[in-house]
């Protein structure tokens, strides 16, 4: 199935909104790839790496694994034979966010709505 560019940005507008409707925190689309780039793709990950993957400065980099850590999505490990490095680990609660993403991202493409698309939790909340 090839996409025009109104039917990318429609298909990204209507999984964003889902998303936005959802209980999950908001992340920002440098968060967002950085967390998916430590979930998706073979590591290890380091600051510098994400860095120059994403072409990006590493206080950008750092900035947003600050914030993904607190949320528990990723978790920063010591290398044990250079104790100057620090790896980037995913963790259960970051590959749930990215899960949940990925199927409204699904719903979007397979035209259900944004209301139906949202977490059951979500949309009691958005009842009330």
């Amino acid at each position: 199935m090839e996409l025009s560019e109104r039917d990318g940005l429609e298909l990204w507008r209507r999984a964003v909104t889902a998303s936005v409707r959802s209980e999950a925190p908001d992340l920002t689309a440098r968060q967002q790839a950085i967390l998916m780039t430590i979930c998706i793709s073979a590591g290890p990950h380091t600051v510098r790496g994400l860095a120059e993957h994403l072409h990006i400065a590493k206080p950008a980099v750092t900035r947003a694994l600050d914030t993904l850590e607190r949320l528990d999505f990723i978790r920063r490990v010591r290398d044990e034979s250079d104790l100057r490095n620090i790896f980037l680990e995913r963790k259960p609660a970051g590959l749930a966010y990215l899960r949940e993403f990925a199927g409204l991202i699904m719903a979007a493409a397979a035209g259900k709505d944004e209301e139906a698309a949202a977490p059951k939790a979500s949309r009691k909340a958005s009842a009330a």
